[in-house]
């Protein structure tokens, strides 16, 4: 992406979106070729950018995984439309996944992990480019310790917040995402819990692998 322009504060929790957004951001159109696309991907050495309409309101998301896609499908036998032929509103992710400039840099960093992408443009009320947000910029902002963050889950939250013994409970923590297991003892207790444990500073996303009565164990995740 073209050089960032971004504001002071980025180490701090409590961050918006456009203090850590880069402003001067690397855009297309739907009618962009496969092939400009391509080589926009190599200048600017960037792994996606937003597609945009004449009036720079962001229609769609293009990967270089949605070019990848379209190389590994082409060959001899493809009936379908070649790499040549595709535009960037062939191929673009859409609606676009976007988050506001005022918003707080823990959201996108909640909204970045449920929705699984890599990057979210930052839109005007009216839905126009404003900037761009990776997952780097979310993560330059979160930089308490996983170990310091547990501390205060175990002890804070768990222990003198809710009176419960932290040792039925298991808490691991891995750059910012919380994962709970154990068995809470009722379902409103560790709902409660899960949801005091998002509020802790530091804290990108919780996963509730609590084991609630009369629930079977939650399948280990792959």
């Amino acid at each position: 992406m073209a050089s960032g322009c971004r504001s002071p504060g980025g180490d701090d929790v409590h961050a918006l979106v456009k203090d850590v957004m880069t402003a001067e951001v690397v855009a297309v159109g739907p009618g962009a070729s496969y092939a400009d696309m391509a080589a926009m991907l190599r200048k600017h050495r960037v792994s996606g950018f937003p597609v945009v309409d004449g009036d720079g309101i962001v229609v769609g998301v293009i990967s270089e995984s949605d070019l990848l896609v379209v190389q590994a499908a082409a060959g001899p036998r493809r009936k379908r439309a070649g790499p040549a032929e595709l535009t960037a509103a062939d191929l673009m992710t859409r609606p676009a996944v976007t988050i506001g400039p005022d918003e707080q840099v823990r959201r996108a960093a909640r909204l970045m992990y449920s929705r699984k992408v890599r990057r979210l443009p930052v839109v005007d009320h009216r839905g126009r480019l404003a900037g761009i947000l990776t997952r780097t910029d979310v993560l330059s902002v979160f930089t308490r310790p996983d170990e310091e963050i547990r501390r205060e889950i175990t002890q804070d939250v768990i222990a003198y917040g809710f009176f419960t013994d932290p040792d039925r409970l298991t808490v691991v923590v891995s750059n910012g995402i919380v994962t709970l297991a154990g068995k809470p003892g009722s379902v409103i207790l560790g709902l409660n819990i899960a949801e005091q444990v998002r509020h802790v500073e530091g804290v990108v996303a919780v996963r509730d692998r609590f084991t609630y009565p009369g629930a079977p164990p939650a399948e280990p995740e792959s």
